[in-house]
């Protein structure tokens, strides 16, 4: 009996067909594969694990306990000693994130997604060049721009404001990219025409219509936008001085430097840096199910 080229290769590659005619993996493969899913797993939240517990010690337990499980649980008496440190400033470096990346994020969406539906949509001279050197600010590292953008802001006179960091946030070369390939596959321009038929101008048609139909791929720039700029660190410690317009990032490396002299201020350190990533994660699991959604209907499109 001849056995069929696709069982061969089946057989070869270690799976088989299951009874409603799909693919089944071998034992082996699904093994392998959770093996590695739970390393990779371990490796990412490991790190957390050891913050999380780090910021439930007080400071004699930090260095003389296991590192990784609880001793003297002191968490709240932590949080508190971080907010009320130095007049709370750390709450004014959290409010100083919150400010810099939310508004950064939400204009840069909408610039993005502007510039994305226009090059998408609208046939000019230079259309695909442009778009072509936008795609190359992709590739360029966000800390070789940082220089050139302080001997810019120092002329203008705007270093050591909030200025200095919001407005390079509202720049997002892969926004443009992303909204441009989304506008594309989910802006059919039947619709487009119709609004204008019934009287729309551009921009209503923009704001209306083409960006609820963009909205996966708008939530999906603004979270990516949000967690560059929240993490943002080498832009604030060359444009800014005054610790009153640090961002939590910059703020949690000063008193980092200060270990040294202040022993004491490590446990701050541990617990600042848990307390700043709350606004992360829940942001991330926020906006999770859209962000899923906007990759998968970008890629099916």
């Amino acid at each position: 009996m001849t056995v069929p080229t696709d069982t061969r290769a089946l057989r070869t590659q270690g799976a088989r067909p299951s009874r409603d005619g799909g693919i089944r993996e071998s034992v082996v493969s699904r093994t392998v594969a959770m093996a590695v899913m739970v390393v990779a797993t371990l490796y990412f939240l490991t790190p957390l694990w050891w913050l999380l517990v780090a910021s439930t010690k007080t400071r004699s337990d930090f260095t003389s306990t296991n590192p990784l499980w609880f001793a003297d649980f002191a968490f709240f008496d932590n949080i508190a000693a971080v907010v009320t440190y130095r007049d709370g400033v750390f709450l004014r470096w959290l409010g100083n994130s919150a400010l810099y990346a939310g508004v950064g994020a939400l204009l840069a969406t909408v610039i993005a997604a502007m510039a994305g539906y226009a090059i998408a949509k609208y046939a000019f001279r230079g259309r695909e060049t442009l778009f072509n050197v936008i795609l190359g600010g992709v590739l360029v590292p966000a800390t070789a721009l940082a220089l050139p953008l302080f001997l810019l802001f120092s002329q203008a006179g705007a270093t050591n404001t909030i200025w200095a960091v919001l407005l390079p946030s509202l720049v997002s070369p892969f926004g443009v990219y992303l909204s441009r390939i989304y506008a594309s596959a989910s802006v059919p321009d039947e619709i487009i025409e119709a609004a204008r038929i019934d009287g729309a101008g551009e921009v209503r048609t923009f704001f209306t219509v083409a960006t609820r139909l963009m909205a996966p791929a708008l939530v999906t720039i603004f979270l990516f936008q949000f967690v560059a700029i929240w993490n943002n660190f080498f832009l604030p410690l060359i444009m800014l001085r005054d610790e009153n317009l640090f961002p939590v990032t910059l703020g949690l490396y000063v008193w980092n430097t200060q270990v040294s002299q202040i022993p004491d201020i490590r446990a701050l350190v541990v617990v600042g840096s848990l307390l700043s990533i709350i606004p992360l994660i829940v942001t991330f699991l926020a906006l999770q199910r859209f962000w899923q959604s906007g990759l998968a209907n970008g890629g099916l499109k």
